[in-house]
């Protein structure tokens, strides 16, 4: 579970990261980083933790499936939150194939992304 600091909510911070961010597809997931944001929510001159969210349509599965695709995803991120830029927001999306397949290849694919937006992988 990620912490409730870490959680994006808002349906204005999801747009944001979704519609000004950087975008890796992988076979799985895509993965929206918007990592110059700062909440206008949380006031004061300390700067925002990194906040991630999540978007499993009915396209990946039944309801059980999206589920487990959605714990997977959070604890999977919850790991890597420490690798982000201080006040990064981050949407990962899973595409229908992500009911199918195992948490090694989530974590595999998340990875991937991940490097390929901060820089670390090419294309």
């Amino acid at each position: 579970m990620l912490p409730t600091e870490n959680r994006l909510r808002r349906r204005e911070d999801f747009a944001t990261a979704v519609r000004r961010g950087r975008r890796a597809g992988r076979p799985t997931l895509v993965v929206h980083l918007r990592s110059d944001a700062t909440d206008p929510h949380t006031p004061g001159e300390s700067v925002p933790p990194t906040r991630a969210g999540f978007v499993v349509s009915k396209a990946v599965g039944k309801a059980v499936v999206r589920n487990v695709v959605k714990r997977r995803l959070r604890h999977l991120m919850r790991e890597r939150l420490a690798l982000l830029p201080p006040g990064s927001l981050v949407v990962v999306r899973a595409l229908p194939g992500s009911g199918d397949v195992g948490h090694a290849q989530l974590a595999q694919d998340l990875d991937a992304a991940l490097r390929r937006l901060l820089g670390g992988g090419t294309r």
